[in-house]
C-alpha cells in the first residue's frame, strides 16, 4: 500500500502540473514530500508560482540551479540520492520530462516504484526523437499516466496495466485559476484591449540563439500581423540579444515575465498566439485562442490534430500564410481533447491509491 509519495518538479511548467495532484492528495490518507530540484530557483522565475497556485514550500530543494546541464544533473542526483538513503518513500512520482532524466535513474537504483506524469509523449515531426524518449520511459517507469491516448498507443510495448489514460494536469490547474486571472499593468500601458493584440513568447535556441534566424523571425512577424499589438515576455537572456539586433517597432511591447494569472489573462484575450513553448499550446487549445508553433515538432500533437494549435516550422516565410489564414477567419476552431476536463489529478491519485 502506498503510504508516501515523492513529488518531483523543478521547472516552472511541473509547478503547474504538480499543484493539483498535491490538492487531490490532501483528501486521501497519503503523505507527501515535495522535492524541488532547484533548477529553476530565482525568486522571479519560480516564486509567484508557488504564491498564486497554492503550492507549499517544498520539503526538500536539491539546489540544482546553475552551471552546466551535466552539473545541474550531478548536483540534482546527489542529493536526491542522500535524501532517500535518508529517508525513504513508496513511489517517486515525476511530472514532465525536465528532471525526468535524473529522477528516474535515481529511483531505479533505489529500488522505488516510479511513476511518470505526462508519459510516453512523441515529438510530431520527429519520430526517431520521440521513439528514444519513448525507450527511455519503458525502462525506467513501473506506472504511466498519459495525457492523451496518444502516448498510450506509443507506450503499446508496455504491459496494459502499467498505462492510464488520464487527461492534463496542467489543464486542472488552468480550469481552477481561469476566474482568477489578473490583469496586468501592461493592459492599460500598452493600450490593448480584446483581440486587438497577439501573444509572443519565443525562448529555444533554435529561435533566439542565432541572431540572424531571430532578426528574420521578429521581422516578419511585425510584417505579417496587421495593426496588432504584438505582446512579447522576454526572459532576460533573450532581452541582451534583441537589444544587440536592435528590433522596434511601436507595436511591439518587451516586457518582463510575468506572473501565471497575469499571462493567461493576456493569452485568454488575444487574437493570436505566436510562440515556440510546448505547454502554451495546450492552454491556448482549452482557451479556444488560435495558436501558431514556431518548431519543426511538438511533443503535444492533440493540440494540432484537435486543437487549436498549428505546426509552421522556423522558416520565416511560412508566418505570412499563416497569418493569411487568421485574417481571412479560415483559422481552425478547434476542439478540447478527452479527459481535459479538471479531472485528472484526482484520477491519479485514485489509480495511485489501488497499486
Amino acid at each position: 500500500m502506498i503510504q508516501k509519495i515523492d513529488l518531483i518538479a523543478g521547472a516552472r511548467p511541473n509547478f503547474m502540473k504538480i499543484a493539483p495532484i498535491i490538492d487531490a492528495l490532501k483528501g486521501t490518507s497519503m503523505d507527501f514530500r515535495l522535492v524541488h530540484t532547484g533548477q529553476h530557483y530565482d525568486r522571479n522565475m519560480s516564486g509567484s508560482f508557488f504564491d498564486q497556485l497554492g503550492i507549499p514550500e517544498p520539503h526538500v530543494n536539491l539546489g540544482g540551479g546553475g552551471g552546466t546541464q551535466a552539473e545541474q544533473t550531478a548536483r540534482i542526483m546527489v542529493g536526491y540520492e542522500a535524501l532517500l538513503l535518508k529517508e525513504r518513500t513508496d513511489l517517486c512520482l515525476v511530472v514532465g520530462d525536465v528532471t525526468s532524466t535524473l529522477a528516474r535513474s535515481i529511483a531505479a537504483k533505489a529500488g522505488h516504484s516510479r511513476c511518470s506524469v505526462e508519459a510516453g509523449i512523441v515529438l510530431k515531426g520527429s519520430e526517431h526523437a520521440g521513439r528514444d524518449q519513448l525507450n527511455g520511459d519503458r525502462q525506467h517507469f513501473d506506472y504511466f499516466f498519459t495525457t492523451t491516448e496518444w502516448p498510450g498507443i506509443s507506450l503499446q510495448n508496455s504491459e496494459e496495466e502499467q498505462i492510464f489514460f488520464v487527461g492534463n494536469t496542467m489543464i486542472d490547474t488552468l480550469l481552477k485559476h481561469r476566474p482568477k486571472f489578473i490583469q496586468p499593468a501592461c493592459w492599460q500601458a500598452c493600450g490593448l484591449a480584446q483581440g486587438n493584440y497577439m501573444v509572443m513568447t519565443l525562448h529555444r535556441p533554435a529561435n533566439v540563439d542565432g541572431e540572424a534566424q531571430f532578426k528574420a523571425l521578429l521581422d516578419k512577424i511585425i510584417e505579417e500581423s496587421g495593426d496588432l499589438n504584438i505582446v512579447f515576455p522576454v526572459h532576460p537572456r533573450t532581452r541582451k540579444t534583441l537589444e544587440q539586433l536592435g528590433v522596434a517597432n511601436e507595436r511591439l511591447h518587451l516586457l518582463d515575465p510575468l506572473s501565471y494569472l497575469e499571462f493567461n489573462y493576456l493569452v485568454e484575450r488575444a487574437r493570436v498566439v505566436v510562440t515556440d513553448s510546448g505547454g502554451i499550446t495546450e492552454e491556448t487549445t482549452v482557451m479556444g485562442v488560435p495558436c501558431i508553433t514556431l518548431r519543426d515538432n511538438t511533443e503535444r500533437p492533440e493540440t494540432v490534430e484537435l486543437g487549436t494549435n498549428e505546426l509552421i516550422g522556423t522558416d520565416p516565410e511560412a508566418i505570412g500564410p499563416a497569418m493569411h489564414r487568421l485574417f481571412s477567419g479560415a483559422w481552425k476552431k478547434g476542439a478540447i481533447p478527452p479527459l481535459w476536463d479538471g479531472k485528472t489529478a484526482h484520477r491519479i491519485v485514485e489509480h495511485i491509491s489501488q497499486l
